[in-house]
């Protein structure tokens, strides 16, 4: 079995070497049609007590992740930081990559098991790579790492690299001391490139990790990313799955760095692929949640990133039937998403909706997160746009043929069909790469939004504690998301809404009383990304319990175009916006910029726990697989989306 998966990954591989050298040159002249943006240093802009809207990524791997070195990646954190501040890098394939826009805040979180030592044994002169097993290794991404023979040695490596190591740290044969420091001064290194980036005002730079207890997709997917508040006093050594594969234990060392005044909050991500493991009503030894596991959880982890490359893990079509929008990225490609057994548990909505159970039962509520996205980009920094995607794996999806979005090559896809029949995929008559399925369906998203006083380690900081953070799945929208009992004092155009929304209201991730004789207001305000598409509707998710079920509903409250929500189905008609698939243009007279509305919820029931949150969608646009579809002169696939709608989500507001 080990040698048909060799000889698969090596065949992979070749095809890769075979079809990035034209792909790559291709891409890299569609990916910067423009001058690249020359960055300039800002003045420092004074506090603002009614909060600024700033936008980051806090899931960000370079080369001191084990994965993202074999992908090809040689950006370094310093590099990463960089790339958020508006500097092209290199992307492995050659071409260059840079961001449309400069980032507010950053945070390279790079594998905390094994950090660096990829590298390390890829570097000849180093003592760890004396180890025969490190020997494929070898100047893996010296100059010239991306051409064939590299390719070649690039076959199925941090697995076996990964085992190799574990087991020779069991067995004694692997010197425990020598890693441990390659990983102390690796993480040095890069707390060093977070100081170094940082510009309070200007550029927020978080020195961070992730957590990855397990490295199989549907199998306990339980990993975090890390992030501290600030740089001092941090621990020599990251706590790893060789530690414990226990999120309870990673919790506990984080309280422990905390009575040591070490600040730090932990972020699940992709709880898409969790198997419904990620929100299980279960602790990680199968015993039920009880009031300690709550309350560490609520303390360790505020916040869950909702979207990134990985998909999306709002719901599911097969958890929310009727919300029509339950599909939005929500297809991972792994066979076992079929089964709603695998999905409850893994999505936020059914999280939200496990905890007002638990709150009823007289526990803390430990799902009573805020959200973010992130993109969890492998080579040093994310794409920003649907048409400007390049994915996220390196070397093996840099080109479109390889991600699937067009046909393969002719004569290698004549090759494979007699070889390799099953990484192929026929569809419309043309030949796709499939070796995995997965890869077409990843995403171009997404971003973390925070609403701080200003650009600081300390304010954005404070913000993601609090939970006033909204999610993007890729473009820079803003929400505003308030609920009180005196809103309907104010009208939507009072210079000082805002103001009087702080004052005598609660912004989002926060929690409202129950008042047993008034029905809360709730204020949405979503404001669209100045070069992206026109908003086209403005949403708010209710989820309650009635007699123990658990019950959710959409709203939409705001509509585009002066439409009006039907009274009956709370739904928005059709504005009429258009997507030309043969160039992407999208519909220039329907949407709207900006969308303010107050919203009282028309079946609100007095003392009832609950939850709300509120979620603003784009016009459609092309998503990015058409975009490469358009770029080389064909269709797109029929068998994935060829549009989608952009979105952005508020943390919630909960009733009690």
């Amino acid at each position: 079995m080990k040698m048909n998966n060799m000889r698969l990954s090596v065949l992979m591989l070749i095809i890769a070497s075979c079809t990035d050298v034209n792909n790559s040159k291709n891409l890299a002249v569609s990916l910067h049609e423009k001058p690249l943006i020359e960055v300039q240093p800002q003045p420092r802009p004074l506090p603002n007590p009614y909060k600024n809207a700033y936008f980051g990524d806090l899931h960000v791997h370079t080369e001191n992740s084990f994965d993202a070195y074999t992908f090809g990646t040689i950006s370094t954190p310093a590099d990463a930081y960089k790339y958020a501040q508006g500097h092209a890098i290199q992307h492995p394939s050659g071409y260059l990559i840079q961001l449309s826009k400069p980032l507010d805040f950053y945070a390279v979180t790079d594998h905390g098991i094994f950090m660096g030592l990829m590298k390390e044994a890829a570097d000849t002169t180093s003592e760890f790579s004396k180890y025969e097993f490190t020997k494929p290794l070898h100047n893996l991404n010296e100059s010239g790492g991306t051409g064939f023979f590299s390719l070649i040695k690039r076959n199925g490596l941090f697995r076996p690299f990964g085992e190799n190591v574990r087991e020779g740290l069991a067995d004694g044969s692997i010197d425990g001391s020598l890693i441990l420091e390659v990983g102390r001064t690796v993480w040095q290194k890069t707390i060093k490139a977070a100081d170094d980036a940082y510009v309070p005002g200007s550029f927020t730079s978080f020195a961070a990790y992730e957590y990855t207890p397990s490295l199989d997709l549907y199998n306990n997917y339980l990993h975090r990313n890390v992030i501290f508040k600030d740089t001092k006093n941090l621990p020599a050594q990251l706590f790893t799955r060789n530690d414990s594969q226990d999120p309870e234990e990673l919790w506990n060392w984080m309280n422990k760095l905390r009575s040591n005044g070490v600040e730090s909050l932990a972020i699940p991500h992709n709880t898409n692929y969790s198997g419904g493991a990620s929100f299980s009503l279960n602790d990680y030894n199968g015993g039920p949640i009880d009031e300690e596991y709550a309350k560490n959880r609520s303390l360790n982890e505020p916040l869950v990133e909702i979207t990134q490359v990985k998909g999306t893990s709002e719901t599911h079509p097969l958890i929310s039937k009727n919300d029509e929008w339950a599909a939005f990225e929500a297809k991972t490609g792994v066979e076992a998403e079929k089964l709603v057994s695998n999905l409850k548990g893994g999505y936020v909505r059914d999280a939200y909706l496990r905890g007002l159970t638990l709150a009823e039962r007289g526990l803390t509520n430990p799902f009573k997160f805020g959200l973010i996205g992130s993109s969890d980009s492998h080579v040093g920094g994310p794409s920003d746009s649907e048409e400007f995607f390049f994915s996220k794996v390196g070397l093996l999806d840099g080109t479109a043929e390889l991600r699937g979005s067009i046909p393969f090559n002719r004569f290698y896809g004549t090759f494979l069909k007699v070889l390799r029949p099953n990484m192929l995929k026929e569809v419309d008559g043309k030949t796709y790469f499939s070796a995995s399925d997965r890869l077409i369906q990843f995403a171009a998203s997404g971003l973390a939004g925070v609403w701080a006083e200003e650009n600081t380690r300390e304010a954005i900081y404070d913000a993601l504690r609090r939970k006033e953070t909204f999610a993007t799945s890729g473009p820079r929208m803003k929400v505003r998301f308030f609920a009180g009992y005196d809103l309907e004092n104010s009208k939507l155009d009072d210079l000082s809404l805002i103001q009087d929304a702080y004052r005598s209201s609660i912004p989002m991730g926060g929690t409202l009383n129950i008042s047993a004789s008034k029905n809360p207001t709730f204020l949405v305000w979503a404001i669209a990304d100045p070069v992206g598409a026109p908003l086209q509707r403005t949403q708010i998710i209710k989820g309650w319990l009635e007699d123990g079920e658990h019950k959710e509903k959409v709203f939409d409250i705001a509509c585009s175009d002066g439409l009006s929500v039907d009274p009956e189905t709370y739904r928005c008609p059709d504005n009429n916006a258009w997507v030309d698939l043969s160039n992407c243009s999208i519909s220039a007279d329907s949407g709207a910029r900006e969308m303010k509305v107050f919203w009282q919820d028309p079946e609100f029931i007095k003392n009832q726990g609950a939850f709300y949150y509120s979620r603003v969608l784009e016009n459609p646009v092309c998503r990015w697989s058409t975009w490469d579809s358009v770029r080389n002169g064909q269709k797109p696939r029929s068998d994935i989306p060829a549009t989608i709608q952009e979105r952005v989500w508020s943390s919630p507001i909960w009733f009690k």
